[in-house]
């Protein structure tokens, strides 16, 4: 369940939410609420086939590799990247059961 799921499918909220998507909301507000990850985000929906490695995440951001690792981490930890290894590369990419989420967020 995500942040559509709370709405009438405009926005408005249907009503008080149960304890468990009041708490899975609050983990992904946690997750993203982050100016770094955000953009990383915006950067992965942006990328052709709507995925990217850490290096492309990176040099779009001016940020070191362990910056931008230690913010993916946490949000494949949570669940909204996917992370799939490829020879010596990483490509992350966003989790089809959060796309929705991000999209709305993202705008």
């Amino acid at each position: 369940m995500g942040l559509r799921e709370a709405t009438d499918g405009e926005g408005a909220v249907r009503g008080p939410l149960d304890r468990s998507l009041a708490e899975e909301l609050a983990r992904t507000l946690r997750a993203l609420a982050d100016p770094t990850r955000i953009q990383i985000l915006s950067i992965i929906a942006g990328s052709p086939g709507g995925e990217a490695t850490v290096q492309t995440i990176t040099d779009g951001m001016g940020l070191r590799q362990p910056t931008i690792s230690y913010h993916l981490r946490i949000m494949l930890e949570d669940g909204h990247v996917l992370r799939d290894q490829r020879g010596r590369n990483v490509w992350y990419s966003i989790a089809p059961d959060r796309r929705d989420t991000v999209h709305d967020l993202l705008g």
